[in-house]
């Protein structure tokens, strides 16, 4: 089975673009999947329900799935991506 492609993605943001929206929680909508993925420097993410956070560093890749709160909190300069799926992408959950 192949792996599925993603049908949308976000611009690629810095800490000076990336959205407050996207500093805030927020979720994916129902069946939509997320893959955030850190371009360089790194950030935190942070899932709401649980406070469970991770230090993503450049190369790391994290699944969002759908529905769930969560947000992701600047601590210096970075690059970072968000790709959207309609199916659940091979990446392991935090």
């Amino acid at each position: 089975m192949a792996e599925p492609k993603p049908y949308s993605s976000t611009p690629v943001f810095d800490e000076t673009s990336l959205p407050k929206a996207l500093q805030a929680a927020h979720s994916t909508k129902a069946g939509a999947w997320g893959v955030l993925e850190i371009l360089g420097g790194s950030l935190n993410y942070v899932i709401e329900e649980t406070q469970d956070t991770r230090l993503m560093i450049a190369g790391d890749r994290q699944l969002i799935e759908p529905e769930q709160l969560h947000h992701v909190a600047l601590i210096g300069p970075m690059e970072m991506q968000v790709h959207f799926y309609r199916e659940k992408p091979e990446i392991q959950p935090m």
